[in-house]
């Protein structure tokens, strides 16, 4: 892993994206910390094109992008302008809300309905990703639901990003899953798992809670990562903090 293939996921950052002039300001907290990237969720109403603008003028290149998963299942094609207009190559279904998963079979029309969405995004040049959180890892019979999603798509159409908290949450092994997605695996949202004084799993800064991350990022390397991205859904206090501490862990222990 390199420095410049660290990114933030902003939805870390969503309290402070409300307004254009929030995102400006924010965007700019990221590149002085030393991000060179950002993946674009949970921000506000903002013209894309002075979103863009922000960015180029802070030199942040957008890595990737969390969109609507009902919007990609429904209207791939509108997905793609967004991307075009940020300049951006990927981006990634973020949770099955409103989703029927309750059977194998409902797992398999999900996915089927993934892959034909899959396959306009990468007839279009663009990269589909599928982001888990804990609740893939319910099984069925002798498989997870995140095992299912990867067997039932083509690898040319629906590719990864996995999240290391949520796999741990999910009482699986983010080093064996990153090792399963050899070429699959261009996005990694890295966020480490502790335990709180009230005995109960928690959000913590990369290199502050009990995921080892040497393992993780070789075995992502070897898969083909091209991006690594900090998220932390909750902080104990700022944010930016929050995202400079894991900066600080990470440009000093993982990156080459």
């Amino acid at each position: 892993m390199k420095l410049s293939q660290v990114a933030v996921q902003l939805y870390t950052l969503r309290n402070f994206l409300k307004t254009p002039a929030e995102i400006a300001q924010s965007l700019h907290k990221v590149r002085e910390i030393g991000y060179e990237a950002v993946q674009i969720s949970g921000m506000g109403p903002i013209d894309e094109q002075e979103l863009v603008e922000i960015l180029d003028a802070e030199g942040l290149v957008c890595c990737a992008t969390h969109e609507p998963g009902v919007e990609i299942l429904n209207n791939p094609e509108k997905v793609i302008e967004r991307l075009n207009r940020l300049d951006c190559q990927y981006t990634a279904y973020p949770f099955p809300a409103d989703v029927k998963m309750d059977s194998r079979e409902d797992v398999e029309v999900f996915a089927d309905a993934l892959n034909r969405a899959g396959k306009v995004l990468t007839e279009a040049g663009k990269v589909l990703t599928y982001h888990n959180h804990a609740i893939e890892f319910r099984r069925f019979g002798s498989q997870t639901m995140l095992e299912i999603i990867f067997e039932r798509t083509d690898p040319r159409y629906i590719q990864a990003e996995i999240d290391t908290y949520w796999v741990q949450a999910g009482g699986a092994n983010p080093v064996k899953w990153c090792s399963s997605l050899q070429d699959r695996l261009p996005l990694l949202h890295i966020k480490d798992y502790a335990i709180s004084e009230e005995n109960k799993p928690t959000f913590a800064e990369i290199g502050y809670g009990n995921l080892p991350f040497h393992d993780i990022v070789a075995a992502a390397d070897k898969a083909g990562c091209r991006w690594y991205i900090v998220e932390q859904d909750v902080c104990p206090g700022d944010p930016f903090d929050s995202l400079a501490k894991s900066f600080e862990y990470i440009k000093g222990n993982l990156v080459v």
